[in-house]
């Protein structure tokens, strides 16, 4: 088995999309002619989004939507790099709510985390530094 896809599920998959490009530097694998559904290129694993009305087609027992005025779920997406604060500070100037600042963790990683343009939550970090 593999991980392949990571679908979070947004009122507006092309403004999103959009907002991926230009916070994070992601390029748009495609979007369907419905624009209900569209995925980033983004490494290995996908990231990919899809329309509230398609998450209500496909779970019958219902879910909850993201909110941007309410807590955060406790679920992140982690983008790493070797650039954060130039980073950190582009998602910021490109539309992302900063929810903590930049810190340095006690293992010498650097963190912060922003809501993107639905309220999900992402951490950008460095990468963790081991020893191997």
């Amino acid at each position: 088995m593999k991980y392949g896809y990571t679908i979070l599920y947004v009122y507006s998959v092309t403004e999103t999309i959009e907002f991926y490009e230009k916070a994070f530097g992601f390029s748009r694998k495609f979007i369907t002619p419905q624009n209900d559904y569209g995925e980033l290129i983004s490494g290995e694993t996908t990231i990919a989004f899809a329309s509230i009305e398609l998450g209500k087609s496909n779970f019958k027992n219902g879910f909850i939507p993201t909110n941007r005025t309410e807590k955060p779920f406790g679920v992140e997406l982690v983008f790493v790099t070797e650039n954060i604060e130039l980073d950190f500070k582009k998602a910021v100037e490109m539309g992302a709510t900063e929810f903590e600042p930049l810190t340095e963790k006690p293992w010498g990683q650097k963190v912060g985390y922003v809501r993107d343009n639905n309220g999900f939550l992402i951490e950008i970090c460095t990468p963790i530094k081991t020893d191997k």
